[in-house]
């Protein structure tokens, strides 16, 4: 796949740039985006010159989470011909975990730029990345899904808290707690970003490669992949048992999502 409807990919130098690139969807992720995604991944790992990778949004946000209906991603689900039963399944699991953790065992770094919102299928991105920056503004928002990363993230206290209250978490709250690395101004971001990608670039790529493989080993040690993989079964368990429980009125978003939005209306209004 070379020609890209829903990313942007761009190289220079040592540097590969990954944009999420619908906009007008807040960079939902439909499969035809998750696709791309890894295509471009695979671009950035045949090419020798490329050693650094950037995963970032369009338009001000990194990504509101998984598409739930945009007539772009229902055409292109269905043109897939998944049929019902263990072909469904198999298409779920691709593009909810497989894919996920290919890009978590990438062969070279990866940083994601985070700006406005990183929600649910963002939150599973930005965490499959080695090194997270992000906006001042930024708006985290985790919950039960499909790569359940989160304990590994924020800690397993932390991420029953989130889950339980679902809740939005701020940039400084979410490098508190060790999914962001570093937070930064608005329009130091993308400058401190690169920088420190070409920083990075400049050392041997067997060192970064082998780094990052024991980085993962000692995460794997704790049962990181073997864990995210059960969770994924009882996720999809559950979600074809509680399916009617989930979703707001009309089927199009997580009743979660709804009770953290109310959250903050809250917040902003000094309630609680």
């Amino acid at each position: 796949m070379s020609v890209f409807h829903d990313i942007l990919y761009s190289t220079d130098g040592a540097i590969a740039t990954i944009t999420l690139n619908l906009p007008q969807y807040k960079n939902a992720q439909g499969y035809r985006m998750l696709d791309e995604i890894d295509a471009a991944f695979d671009l950035a790992r045949a090419d020798k010159t490329v050693r650094v990778v950037v995963v970032r949004g369009a338009g001000g946000n990194f990504s509101s989470g998984h598409d739930l209906g945009t007539p772009e991603g229902v055409e292109y689900r269905k043109n897939l011909g998944a049929a019902p039963g263990i072909e469904t399944y198999d298409e779920f699991r691709k593009y909810n975990f497989d894919l996920l953790l290919k890009w978590r065992n990438f062969e070279k770094p990866t940083v994601a730029m985070v700006e406005g919102y990183c929600i649910y299928a963002g939150w599973m991105l930005a965490a499959a990345c080695d090194v997270v920056f992000a906006a001042e503004d930024a708006q985290f928002l985790a919950g039960y899904v499909e790569y359940m990363s989160l304990p590994w993230d924020i800690g397993i206290r932390r991420a029953k808290e989130l889950c339980f209250e679902s809740r939005f978490v701020t940039a400084g709250e979410a490098a508190q707690y060790g999914l962001v690395n570093r937070v930064l101004g608005g329009s130091d971001l993308e400058r401190e970003t690169y920088a420190y990608a070409r920083r990075v670039a400049e050392n041997s790529p067997g060192v970064l490669r082998y780094a990052k493989l024991q980085m993962n080993k000692a995460q794997d040690a704790q049962g990181f992949s073997r864990a995210v993989e059960d969770s994924f079964g009882d996720y999809f368990a559950l979600m074809n048992l509680l399916r009617g429980e989930w979703y707001a009125e009309g089927g199009r978003r997580l009743a979660t999502v709804d009770l953290a939005v109310k959250g903050r209306k809250g917040q902003r209004s000094g309630q609680r």
